[in-house]
């Protein structure tokens, strides 16, 4: 004998419910060029204090993720005169958002530092990382 699995009916509210959780919980993913330097031996790093803030809100989204770089306290060597590419995933903005800063909030001087990346649709970006003094 055959089972027959019924598919349930769920409630319109729940899956509005639903799909604000799943709409919050987007990422964002921010491609980043560090500059060719024309000096041997430097390194790079990012620190856990890196998050990308509404320019609209006081919402701030954390750093979930980093490829191709190092998490302070450690660091990674940048090639001698080659732009030098990582990758930061950070969790979802708010709907409404539609420019945001990168910074990296250290007690010392030259974190990393992108002004008003104006937002798209597909939450991915690629940036050219400055310093802020």
């Amino acid at each position: 004998m055959e089972e027959i699995i019924v598919k349930p009916v769920i409630a319109k509210e729940i899956l509005e419910s639903l799909q604000a959780k799943t709409e919050e919980e987007k990422q964002v993913i921010v491609h980043c060029c560090f500059p060719a330097s024309p000096f041997l031996g430097n390194l790079i790093r990012i620190w856990h204090s890196t998050y990308l803030f509404d320019n609209q809100s006081e919402h701030r989204s954390k750093l979930i993720h980093a490829e191709n770089i190092s998490i302070s306290p450690y660091w990674t060597p940048v090639p001698f005169m080659k732009d030098f590419w990582f990758t930061l995933i950070f969790s979802g903005l708010p709907k409404d958002c539609k420019s945001f800063d990168l910074k990296e909030v250290i007690h010392e001087e030259g974190g990393f530092f992108v002004e008003s990346i104006k937002r798209n649709s597909s939450d991915v970006y690629r940036v050219k990382i400055s310093e802020s003094y």
